[in-house]
């Protein structure tokens, strides 16, 4: 093997000199260069020539022999395509000289990271949390957003619903079995799952932005909620006359309950639109609000709910329409309408009902659809629409009265 390395290493020697005899003295020869497998026996030959000779085995790796003898291990690479040369240590027999094996190692070593560098490197990811921790963390970022009312309900859900439910899980661990699980375990609750579902499902699409889960995958995503039989209950002509007649009896130590009752069945406003009613918003004919579960809206009056507001001493802008008895504070119906619905004979008519009324009433007087959602405030048709059945039944009512006039104009019993 060493003397195949020699004769090698005389060869190359020769042909060099012959090359530079024939080109003459006028060209500088250009350095120098061979290729044979680089190891400590040939760093130690005295026959190396001057120049640079490359390892077969490892395209860069080479050892550089200049004229005064001095040898060096030697690299090349190209960063971005920049060609670059590195100088990695001292060879032969000098005192503190790198061994061939090291300056491969060390030439490979520097070889990989040079390839590494020009690939593009994947963004580094968060830690990512428990699902207890990360809960404080969105309610931080995203709680402001919502209204008080819904802020209140939602911290409710997340502590006594969520965090115990999901609290030990990483935030990109919760898979949607998972949902599932917690959705058949709610079956006695389907109100309960039912709004809570959407409170986790916002948690985990902010998850996806904040870098803790990847994109589109939201656990929550398609899963059903448990259907439920909404109570519908409408008053009939009957049972408006006996609340009526309840109201126009009621003595109680709050003078504005009565005014408050009648402005939600003259208007068919939410019950928290009425208790917290400022004189600022009463701009005759119309009260505008300007914020509501869907927004800003506007409240039409009609003249019945002009006369309550005029029968009231209209109070300083800031101030309640319909204040607590003893404080400035909005109005607490609840507490007054148990007793009242239960003297009129109407125990399972809730507040609601009488939003719920309002809209039955004015399908019958065939007020369309589309007026009754901006009368009642939707913000989707959708929302209208659950009253569309009574629009049937008064079509169908109308139809059966026509066909007995036509019936009896033709002689034919209906």
């Amino acid at each position: 093997m060493k003397d195949k390395h020699d004769k090698s290493i005389r060869s190359v020697s020769a042909t060099l000199e012959r090359s530079h005899s024939s080109q003459g003295s006028v060209i500088a020869p250009r350095r120098p260069s061979f290729r044979v497998k680089l190891t400590g026996h040939i760093a130690r030959r005295k026959s190396l020539p001057i120049g640079i000779t490359w390892d077969t085995e490892l395209p860069g790796f080479g050892l550089r022999k200049r004229k005064s003898g001095h040898l060096t291990w030697i690299v090349k690479h190209c960063p971005r395509g920049v060609q670059r040369m590195v100088t990695l240590g001292c060879a032969g027999m000098a005192a503190g000289a790198l061994s061939a094996p090291a300056a491969r190692a060390a030439a490979r070593s520097l070889l990989i990271k040079a390839t590494l560098a020009d690939l593009p490197i994947a963004p580094e990811r968060r830690r990512v949390p428990l699902f207890a921790d990360y809960a404080e963390e969105f309610w931080q970022d995203y709680s402001p957003h919502w209204k008080p009312a819904t802020q209140r309900s939602s911290r409710s859900r997340i502590d006594q619903l969520l965090v115990p439910r999901f609290g030990d899980l990483p935030v990109d661990m919760i898979e949607r079995g998972d949902i599932n699980r917690w959705r058949d375990s709610m079956a006695e609750r389907g109100g309960t799952f039912n709004r809570a579902i959407p409170i986790m499902s916002v948690m985990m699409q902010y998850a996806e932005k904040l870098g803790y889960r990847a994109k589109n995958t939201n656990p929550c995503r398609g899963v059903s909620r448990f259907k439920r039989d909404l109570p519908e209950r409408y008053l009939s002509a009957s049972e408006y006359r006996r609340l009526g007649r309840v109201l126009a009896e009621h003595d109680g130590v709050n003078p504005f309950v009565v005014p408050a009752l009648l402005m939600l069945i003259y208007t068919g406003a939410r019950v928290s639109e009425i208790a917290t009613l400022r004189w600022r918003y009463v701009q005759p004919p119309r009260l505008q609000l300007p914020d509501s579960k869907t927004g800003p809206k506007t409240i039409y009056l009609n003249r019945q709910a002009i006369a309550v507001l005029d029968g009231l001493e209209r109070r300083a802008d800031e101030l309640l329409v319909f204040p607590a008895i003893r404080r400035e504070a909005p109005i607490n119906l609840g507490q007054y309408w148990d007793r009242i619905r239960r003297k009129a004979a109407l125990p399972d008519v809730r507040l609601h009902d009488l939003r719920h009324s309002f809209a039955s009433v004015a399908i019958a007087q065939h007020i369309p659809l589309a007026t009754i959602g901006k009368l009642l405030g939707h913000a989707l048709p959708e929302t209208t629409a659950r009253y569309a059945h009574l629009a049937d039944e008064v079509i169908a009512e109308s139809a059966d009265r026509i066909c007995s006039s036509l019936a009896s104009a033709i002689g034919i019993a209906a």
